[in-house]
């Protein structure tokens, strides 16, 4: 059994002690452990902030995009390696390429945006502005790298993917990054960083690997720093009130539980493009990732008058689903990522069936390992299904809620979920479709409407695209990144510089 590396001071190093078990998903069998015991964590800060801060701020945006080209290129060039890799954490083929191809894709997004950027080391933001009636003493607002280091804290669920977004923003931003993978999946990660190290393109200083525990990482943060956390609410609680990030005004973004929503609309005819582009994202968005997504849906509302007819193709589109050993080939699902996954799911499942009616739940699956039963639930009890619109179970799990039509009633019912990344409505009625969309856009950070005239073009709401914010309100974390140079604005520090027009431009030019 092997015990996984950390990546600190350019340099690779081991934790001591027992540290926390990875498991083979599929078999339950202990592969490796990682641990933080014994490891300088404070002296990885500081060699981020003196060091990595240093060599990022003196590229240029086109410097740091030609890094981020080169990282993109090495996941690519290493593809099935990492693709082996990730089985570790349960993942079929399939859902080992979305996660990778979702990490090499991003890094390529924004180091093409790079060039947008120009060929200079911080950004302006607007034209200046005159200051009171002088036509000489102007204000120009610009933006600049904070002087400080990038803590990433990643969830489970893209061990790839996950890292990368939040590494192509920050790096392309001027500021170095250590980031803290999910513990159960980081097999995978430390794997793509071992390929980033070997190729020798990462500036010194640039980006530190923390596997294991978090241990005593953010005692450290200070106020130039900034945390960007992916996980459970209950963790981004302690996260977000830890004392060191309190006491600095640590600057931080969280993206946590999303109860994410599908609305069919009322004027959607069975076996209409709308309706097979409605059906096939939801069957997409349950057994994708084994269904843990955080843009996976977890409620589908339905009309009272289609729910019968939903429920039937869901049903038959569900039972085509091949769950197993994610190895063989033919396999959709295969288990979820880690033994705690596991118990949630399940108690998850437990708690909708006193709260919902069981409609379909996957037969033959697999004994031992990781392995969960597929499920879909139907409540016709709409708003007052309480534990619905409280709780996400984080697996290939959904409910269908039923509703008289009406788009009031809807969008009520939607936010019920507190808050959410994701809602996607399916409708070609412009009318019902804009009362729902901007009623629905205030308690969500995207939202996706399928209509015939896309019913083939679009990737689904459950596909995070770099361009566009990631992010939710509420119950979703209140965060917000990605969005093309607007997750830039996390790292950086917008200030007003007041003087005279003629010398600012000498200076800003």
């Amino acid at each position: 059994m092997s015990q996984l590396h950390s990546y600190l001071q350019d340099q690779w190093v081991t934790g001591t002690g027992a540290g926390r078990a990875l498991v083979d998903a599929t078999t339950g069998d202990t592969v490796a452990t990682a641990s933080t015991e014994g490891l300088d964590l404070k002296m990885a800060m500081e060699h981020g902030r003196n060091v990595g801060g240093p060599v990022l701020r003196a590229m240029t945006f086109a410097e740091r995009g030609a890094v981020l080209k080169r990282m993109s290129e090495v996941i690519h060039e290493n593809r099935e390696a990492l693709i082996v890799a990730s089985r570790q954490g349960g993942t079929t083929r399939g859902d080992a390429k979305f996660d990778i191809d979702g990490a090499s894709a991003t890094l390529s997004y924004y180091a093409y945006l790079s060039r947008s950027l120009g060929d200079r080391t911080f950004l302006l933001d607007g034209k200046a502005e005159n200051v009171l009636r002088s036509a000489r003493f102007v204000a120009q607002h610009i933006f600049v790298p904070r002087h400080g280091v990038a803590v990433h804290i990643n969830a489970f669920n893209f061990p790839a993917w996950g890292m990368a977004e939040k590494a192509a923003v920050s790096l392309l931003a001027g500021v170095p990054v250590v980031t803290k993978p999910g513990t159960a999946t980081c097999l995978l990660t430390v794997k793509v960083v071992e390929c980033w190290v070997n190729a020798v393109i990462l500036p010194e200083g640039a980006l530190q690997l923390v596997t294991g525990s978090i241990g005593d990482l953010l005692d450290h943060v200070g106020p130039q720093d900034c945390v960007a956390f992916t996980g459970g609410s209950k963790t981004a609680k302690v996260v977000r009130g830890h004392h060191a990030v309190v006491a600095n005004n640590c600057r931080v973004n969280i993206e946590a539980d999303s109860l994410n929503a599908s609305i069919l609309g009322p004027d959607v005819e069975v076996g209409s493009d709308t309706w097979w582009m409605f059906i096939n994202q939801l069957s997409t968005d349950l057994t994708q990732k084994c269904g843990q997504k955080c843009t996976a849906v977890r409620r589908i509302f339905v009309p009272e008058s289609l729910a019968d007819a939903v429920v039937e193709a869901l049903i038959e589109k569900l039972n085509d689903v091949v769950i197993g050993n994610p190895g063989d080939k033919g396999t959709n699902i295969g288990p979820v990522s880690s033994p705690s996954q596991q118990r949630s799911v399940v108690a998850g499942i437990a708690s909708l069936s006193a709260a919902a009616d069981l409609v379909w739940q996957a037969e033959n699956v697999p004994e031992g390992g990781c392995f969960v039963r597929p499920s879909l639930f139907r409540s016709d009890k709409g708003a007052h299904t309480e534990y619905v619109h409280e709780h996400e179970v984080f697996g290939p799990v959904a409910t269908i809620l039923t509703w008289a039509g009406n788009a009031s009633e809807v969008v009520s019912m939607v936010a019920q979920g507190g808050g959410g990344l994701v809602c996607s409505v399916y409708s070609d009625k412009r009318k019902w479709s804009s009362e729902v969309i901007l009623g629905l856009a205030p308690w969500h950070g995207r939202i996706h409407w399928g209509s015939k005239k896309v019913h083939d073009q679009s990737p689904g709401p459950g596909t995070v695209l770099p361009n566009l914010v990631h992010g939710g309100p509420g119950k979703a974390g209140g965060g917000e990144e990605l969005g093309g140079v607007r997750g830039l604005q996390f790292y950086w520090q917008r200030t007003a510089i007041q003087g005279d027009c003629g010398l600012l431009d000498k200076i800003l030019d």
